[in-house]
């Protein structure tokens, strides 16, 4: 049998009235249950503490963090109802990214390196 493996992206949002530490370890905790079910993470990034659009649980703003991954059908179920179930996190979005976002993707990660190499040359 073979199992297919389809492209998502899962952004957290944590609640900032937790610790540094506290948000450190709620993103661990998500980062290891992904490995542990044999998830390919593609992209990790924190985009740290941002305004949200509009007021979520009496909150203003929240840490937000990023996952790019491969991962079979059955476990965003698993990892969805695991989101729900934690107070640490006041809003998530998972979906499951097209062949263009996927493309885009690569394009972002393949410019940030460019970058990265032209500022280390200055």
């Amino acid at each position: 049998m073979n199992i297919i493996k389809r492209h998502y992206e899962t952004i957290i949002v944590f609640t900032p009235v937790l610790s540094d530490n506290q948000i450190k370890n709620a993103y661990i905790e998500y980062k290891d249950f992904l490995i542990k079910n044999n998830v390919n993470i593609i992209k990790k990034e924190e985009w740290g503490m941002k305004k949200l659009a509009y007021t979520i649980k009496k909150k203003n703003n929240g840490f937000f963090y990023l996952f790019e991954y491969e991962s079979e059908t059955f476990l965003i179920k698993k990892l969805n109802n695991k989101l729900i179930q934690d107070e640490r996190i006041i809003r998530f979005l998972t979906v499951k990214m097209n062949k263009h976002a996927i493309e885009y993707s690569l394009n972002r990660k393949i410019n940030k390196i460019n970058n990265n190499k032209e500022n280390d040359k200055k």
